[in-house]
């Protein structure tokens, strides 16, 4: 070997040893103590905090290039109920130096032990964030010209080669909102995150816990790899949540951020729990069900696509109890939200899951008081519902609500400049058919509601003793209602209350009445002699009840009752805001069985009957002075009222005693004897 060349390896050397040496000694000799209060006072201008250092300072530059720093705080200004806003008991980065070079990152241990964040909002609404940095710099005023490209080229980042991180943990965290404006606080307590496997070509393995207010959280998987430019690639992800350890959600897929707007493709599920156990432990449950098995097994299912702008939900699928929705559903704009929606339910029973009904005795109740005048009440802000876009279809196959049984009911709802619309609706119940047509208008501050309503073939009885729980009218029943009202409480909505409508009773009764008898029998029809053994009902082969609303107020509009034996007509009105009646029913005696479509001319004589009394309470009495300037049937008007022959053949003997009876039992004809 050439002398110069030997001497020149010689010197090299001696200088790689000296640097090695010094790097090794200079950690030993330099005593970086005395210089921590200039340290603290560097980082108190930066971060505009004060920052003081508690514990050593332990450097280290060969192999590892790290510092570790112990009892670190960075205070709170003034006016905070917290000294600190974040203090660390013990933080340590190593990273190897030499590889740095070339864009390979090697860190040894990077750690933070027991920090401490706490975020706290005045009474006055200012928080300690702000001012945290100090006052940013005045931003240079852009330059015109065109930098030159390599320039460019030397602020882009250097590239990581590789990365490997042989320990990343965050142990014993603890995180404190304070809100004194809204009297809240939540803590989030030993909170511990650990990743292993951290490379640029591998899944990174996440273990995360917490105690959240009291209550456990856990997230555990895997995310990665990221790729060779991490950012510029998708990254896969299988994770796996767990709240309170009896909700489970699993995450799989994965997220794109290379995208100019990132995209995802997940699919969620979540694993069968008790919502009234998970309710019950976080003191949520707002009340006990009906039902002490419901709310005992939910599960979800669904796959989620889709950018920060945009969401596609397929393949839903949601448990509850014995119930199954399947569902599909789109969503974009989110600050005017715009939404698909199609959802298809097999069944549920909806008493299951509201509370029980409150049990009231007759005997027990207080007597009525007039009532309080009624508190001012905040206006609702219908300022969401006037952006929404909606365009949405549910079907339910069997449902049950306010003990109400329906079947196959298709709705299609649409929204759109604050008016929404149901139409059509269609539900098959009682043995037919009900079609709704309805809008609510929320353009103003008092929300405008329509509602147009067809009912075709239902069984009158079953429908009112589901829903009402009473005896109060039988037959077929076909209906069309038109309704318009403006609010959203109920005294609103019974004051505005304006439409009309119709409705119509095939072969049915009015239970509870006994027109027919009120005509024979005056004393004990209204409660003044002895009451009958069977409950009162008053057949019919039709009713017909044409009535308009206005403000409120329901009016009867020429009522009609065909029956056997008697024709009735009542007209009067319905205050729905006071909830009383006043009412005048003319029935009207005649000799005939045939009932609908019976068109001959009777004649007859009429005890009018006034209803009066509140909705729950209705009282009924006889019109004594129409009754009195009735005048008497003549001879023609007796003869017209006696049976004919056929009708003698059809009824016999007790039809004629039923109209001799009948005269008898009138106020102005003959005392009945006793017996």
């Amino acid at each position: 070997m050439p002398k110069p060349i030997k001497w020149i390896l010689i010197v090299l050397a001696i200088l790689v040893v000296t640097v090695i040496m010094a790097v090794i000694v200079a950690p030993m000799v330099i005593n970086l103590e005395k210089y921590k209060p200039r340290i603290e006072a560097e980082a108190a201008k930066a971060l505009g905090r004060p920052v003081t250092l508690g514990g050593k300072i332990e450097p280290s530059v060969f192999p590892w290039v790290g510092v570790a720093l112990s009892d670190v705080h960075l205070g709170n200004p003034p006016g905070f109920t917290q000294k600190d806003f974040v203090s660390v008991g013990h933080f340590e980065v190593r990273v190897k130096l030499l590889p740095l070079l070339s864009g390979d990152y090697q860190i040894k241990r990077f750690v933070v032990a027991e920090p401490r964040i706490v975020m706290e909002k005045r009474k006055d609404g200012k928080t300690n964030l702000e001012g945290l940095g100090g006052a940013a710099a005045p931003t240079p005023a852009a330059k015109t010209e065109k930098a030159p490209a390599e320039n460019s080229k030397s602020d882009q980042p250097m590239a990581i080669k590789a990365l490997v991180v042989d320990e990343f943990a965050i142990t014993k965290g603890d995180l404190l909102y304070i809100d004194d404006a809204a009297g809240a606080r939540h803590e989030v307590k030993d909170l511990n995150l650990t990743l292993t496997d951290v490379s640029l070509d591998k899944p990174i393995r996440i273990m995360f816990s917490a105690v959240a207010d009291k209550y456990p959280l856990s997230l555990t998987g895997t995310a990665g790899p990221l790729g060779p430019q991490p950012g510029k690639a998708p990254m896969d992800l299988n994770l796996v949540a767990e709240l309170i350890k009896q909700v489970k959600v699993q995450v799989q897929g994965s997220v794109d951020p290379s995208k100019a707007t990132p995209q995802f493709d997940l699919h969620l599920q979540l694993a069968p729990f008790s919502p009234r156990k998970l309710l019950t432990d976080l003191k949520l449950m707002p009340f006990e069900p009906a039902d002490p098995k419901a709310l005992d097994s939910l599960a979800l299912s669904m796959a989620l696509s889709g950018s920060p702008e945009s969401v596609t939900v397929s393949g839903g699928k949601l448990n509850l109890d014995d119930s199954q929705m399947t569902f599909q559903a789109r969503a974009k704009a989110f600050e005017k939200p715009d939404i698909q929606l199609k959802a298809e339910l097999d069944r549920i029973d909806a008493d299951r899951y509201l509370p029980p009904p409150a049990e009231q005795k007759a005997e027990e109740s207080a007597p009525a008081t007039p009532a309080a005048t009624p508190a001012v009440q905040k206006k609702t802000d219908y300022s969401a519902l006037r952006k929404l876009v909606l365009d949405a279809q549910i079907k339910i196959a069997d449902l049950k609500v306010k003990n109400l049984r329906m079947q196959n009911i298709v709705m299609k709802a649409t929204a759109g400049n604050g008016v929404i619309r149901l139409s059509p609706a269609s539900i098959d119940l009682y043995n037919g058919k009900m079609a709704l047509d309805s809008t609510l208008n929320v353009q103003q501050d008092a929300p405008r509601s329509t509602a147009n309503l067809a009912l075709n073939g239902l069984q009158a009885g079953p429908l009112v003793k589901d829903m009402m729980n009473k005896d109060i009218i039988e037959g077929v029943m076909n209906s069309s209602i038109n309704l318009q009202f403006n609010g959203d409480t109920p005294e609103r909505i019974r004051r505005s209350l304006s439409g009309k409508g119709e409705l119509k009773f095939n072969d049915g009764a009015i239970v509870g009445i006994d027109l027919a008898n009120m005509v024979r029998n005056v004393q004990s029809s209204f409660g003044i002699g002895d009451v009958p053994a069977q409950k009162p009902r008053t057949d019919f082969s039709e009713l017909v009840v044409p009535f308009t609303i206005a403000d409120g107020l329901a009016k009867l509009n020429n009522a009609q009752v065909n029956s056997p034996l008697l024709r009735a007509s009542a007209n009067g009105s319905a205050d729905l805001v006071q909830e009383t009646l006043d009412m005048r029913v003319d029935p009207t005696f005649v000799t005939t069985l045939k009932g609908q479509g019976d068109t001959k001319q009777r004649t007859g004589l009429m005890v009018p009957v006034l209803i009066s009394g509140t909705f729950d309470k209705p009282k009924f009495r006889p019109d004594i002075k129409g009754i009195l300037n009735q005048p008497l049937p003549d001879k023609e008007a007796l003869k017209q009222m006696a049976p004919s022959q056929q009708e003698i053949k059809e009824t016999g003997k007790e039809l004629e005693k039923k109209a001799q009876d009948l005269l008898k039992e009138l106020p102005f004809g003959k005392p009945q004897q006793k017996q």
